[in-house]
């Protein structure tokens, strides 16, 4: 058990038998009254995130939550097909399990799996990734004073804002946690 005053992000908390995730955590006291911790969470299975309020004194329980990379060999239909990197074993995952970060995967990447009492509850793709872009138009000079962007599709099918300079095959590297664009690899 730890106290709701130590939780950070990133800690897998176990409520009501759920595991869940803290995405931040807000220690506030009021002129009046008791702190309070505010804190955003995921709920690892699903993926919903909501607010949860805690009294400053309550305690709540740790989730043992073990992490595993795993290469993600390919998909067939709505089957994923990952491999454990350390005893070569196969696992097949159906797409609801990993549906948000599906767009994410591609093959031979190494991606996070997550474990609680032997039931995976999510994969967690890496936060930066560089994709190819497939589809994108034509940046035009002088359009802007500032430097402007424009939707380009990468692969995986992820529609990500760009700028201008960026062109069909390049690569790029793209934060999967807010799917934004971060720099340029290749032109």
């Amino acid at each position: 058990m730890i106290s709701v005053n130590d939780l950070k992000s990133g800690l897998t908390i176990e409520l009501d038998g759920q595991v869940y995730q803290v995405i931040s955590s807000e220690h506030h006291k009021p002129g009046k009254g008791q702190a309070v911790v505010r804190t955003r969470l995921r709920e690892v299975e699903s993926g919903k995130v909501f607010n949860k309020t805690f009294t400053a004194q309550v305690k709540v329980q740790r989730a043992r939550v073990d992490r595993r990379d795993m290469q993600f060999l390919y998909s067939q239909g709505d089957i994923y097909y990952l491999m454990d990197t350390d005893n070569y074993e196969q696992l097949e995952v159906a797409h609801e399990q990993i549906a948000e970060v599906a767009q994410w995967l591609k093959e031979g990447e190494i991606a996070h799996t997550m474990w609680h009492q032997g039931r995976l509850l999510g994969l967690e793709p890496p936060h930066v990734v560089e994709r190819a872009v497939t589809r994108t138009d034509p940046g035009v000079r002088g359009d802007t004073a500032q430097g402007g962007t424009k939707p380009a599709i990468v692969e995986g099918g992820v529609t990500v804002v760009v700028p201008l300079f960026v062109n069909e095959g390049d690569v790029i590297k793209v934060d999967t946690t807010t799917g934004q664009y971060l720099e340029r690899v290749t032109n």
